[in-house]
């Protein structure tokens, strides 16, 4: 093999040596992680984390591991690198090197089997520039190739055999709108031998030009808005995150409330459908942080799902797929939708109107009720009028299960909401570097935002980690129509508030990738759930048990088809040693 040579890209210490470069874990499992039970077919239990030590940088973001080496990558975006985590016993991860490209920020990781690894890398200058992946031995972090792809690569994955690697270029506009990138999906074509040949080819999406958000948003409330220099839908679209099934890829469009489906062999965009809303009117929801009390409630609101993270299941034959509910905003310098209700026909506030007289009474807008809630002033406007007649939030809150045509088959409802009320009544939607009471009720809830699906004892479940409040949640999925709860664990402790007091104690904070590990691929012979956390800069490991693993024994238990990691934006570059 003749890798890559290119002096400054990246330092490296012989892989003999890495032992000698091990630090200790640093980060806790709190005394007494938070609990709530449902089924309780399968069970979380935290046994083991590695800390940074770094506070609400993104210090731990996306999460992948390897087998033969028992090696955890983790996306340190704070330091711009990737951070090489020695798994051999998950109960005590120790650091045993890390991976570095000189003016870039690495922001997503994945691995094949074999050991080569895939990293999406943007400019750390300018975001909007084109960024690159590239690929490297995980063992010596020995780089093959760099390939150039889009503006903001912010997610990477490898189709089931590793013969692709599909890349989520986001093309966020700069902040002052004076650049928006187009947003696409990088395929690569990835040959069996590292040192092979590497084919880049792109999937863009001009083919919705034609249309104008008027008839895009009709089709289930797919959204193009924004400044007027960036209505076209190529430029609009932002690709967020990616899962592989067979030669399809569905991929989210988070602010455009929508999934694109490419397809692979010919690295084309077959069709973008929209996610609909929920009806609050029909989904209880607690829309205020002011009001002094949990309580979720109907109110004439409609909820943007907005997701992140997607995976997909296969029951019966047919493939659904599953979406964690975020609710990305556009809040940007040069243009932002964000707005409280109350705050609507305020002159000081905003040249928008206020609520319809005929549709909302004057009480809604007050702080117990919809006051605080943040909405959308891109839709639900008349102009005319000057009143809006509609209100959109973000985030739906919970998970949403969808055809791959986009027909909805099932959401979670209220019940991330009410499970975490009912274990956390005093820290019920908190934020995460802040313990507090209600502190994101007016906007996003608990924010559901990284997720992975795997099968185990024939049995496919989801699992979600919520970036506030914390914790990750576990729905069984074997009837898609009816998604049942499992289990919630949260290995955060809200007595320690460490906005003020620090990390120290405070746990997990802030899940942001979430990784399955088989017990076939285990260190540890039991199947196991790697979580980063960007707020607390931890990577935790969690044990799965209960009487599903028990009934499937050893090496029963598998990752679904699709992608294991969730979204992170870069924040700064930093060089270090491998």
């Amino acid at each position: 093999m003749s890798p890559l040579s290119r002096a400054g890209v990246i330092a490296l210490c012989a892989s003999t040596a890495l032992s000698a470069f091990a630090l200790p874990a640093g980060a806790e499992i709190v005394d007494k992680p938070v609990h709530a039970a449902g089924t309780e077919s399968i069970t979380l239990s935290p046994i083991g984390s590695y800390d940074t030590g770094i506070l609400d940088e993104s210090a731990a973001e996306i999460v992948s591991y390897h087998k033969q080496s028992t090696t955890i990558l983790t996306v340190n975006a704070q330091a711009g690198h990737i951070d090489l985590l020695d798994a051999s016993d998950p109960t005590q991860l120790a650091k045993r090197g890390e991976l570095a490209v000189e003016g870039y920020t690495l922001n997503s990781v994945d691995v094949r089997a074999d050991g080569l690894a895939v990293a999406a890398a943007e400019p750390a200058e300018d975001k909007t520039a084109r960024g690159k992946v590239v690929f490297f031995n995980v063992a010596d972090g020995v780089i093959y190739r760099e390939v150039e792809v889009g503006s903001l690569p912010d997610m990477v994955t490898f189709n089931e055999d590793g013969s692709f690697a599909l890349v989520a270029n986001e093309g966020e506009p700069a902040e002052d709108y004076s650049v928006d990138p187009e947003g696409s999906v990088s395929v690569i074509s990835v040959p069996a031998e590292p040192n092979g040949d590497y084919e880049a080819r792109t999937a863009g999406f001009g083919a919705w030009d034609a249309q104008s958000p008027e008839e895009l948003f009709a089709q289930n409330n797919i959204r193009v808005f924004g400044p007027e220099s960036s209505l076209r839908a190529s430029v609009n679209f932002e690709p967020e995150y990616i899962t592989v099934d067979g030669d399809k890829a569905y991929v989210t469009l988070q602010e455009n409330n929508a999934i694109a489906v490419v397809d692979i062999a010919t690295a084309t965009v077959t069709d973008v459908f929209g996610l609909g809303t929920i009806d609050r009117n029909e989904v209880p929801f607690d829309p205020s942080d002011k009001d002094e009390t949990f309580e979720p409630r109907t109110y004439p609101v409609k909820s943007l799902p907005l997701p992140d993270a997607v995976s997909h299941v296969n029951v019966g034959g047919t493939t659904y797929l599953v979406t964690a509910n975020e609710g990305d905003s556009r809040d940007w310098k040069g243009y932002s939708e964000e707005i409280r209700v109350k705050d609507l026909g305020d002159p000081k506030e905003t040249e928008f109107g206020g609520l319809d007289p005929e549709v909302f009474g004057p009480e809604l807008a007050e702080d117990e009720h919809l006051g605080r809630l943040n909405i959308t002033t891109a839709h639900g406007y008349d102009a005319e009028r000057k009143v809006f007649t509609e209100l959109y939030t973000f985030g739906g809150r919970g998970i949403g299960v969808y055809t791959t045509d986009g027909q909805l088959v099932a959401t979670s409802g209220d019940e991330f909401e009410r499970i975490t009320g009912q274990a956390l009544p005093e820290y019920v939607n908190s934020n995460h570097s802040e313990s507090n009471f209600e502190g994101r009720s007016d906007d996003k809830g608990p924010e559901p935002e990284a997720l992975t699906t795997a099968e185990i004892a024939g049995v496919p479940y989801a699992f979600v980690g919520n970036e506030r409040v914390g914790g990750i949640m576990v729905y069984d999925l074997s009837t898609p129509q009816a998604p049942k709860f499992v289990t919630y664990v949260n290995n955060r402790d809200f007595s320690v508030s460490a906005e003020d007091d620090g990390l120290a104690g405070a746990g997990d904070l802030g899940p942001e990738g979430v990784k399955f590990i088989a017990a076939a691929d285990s260190p540890n012979g039991k199947p196991l759930l790697v979580v980063g956390n960007e707020v607390s800069g931890s990577t935790t490991v969690f044990e799965i048990g209960g009487p599903a693993t028990e009934f499937a024994g050893p090496g029963a238990s598998s990752e679904l088809p699709g992608s294991s990691l969730s979204s992170g934006s870069s924040l700064s570059s930093g060089s270090s040693l491998f």
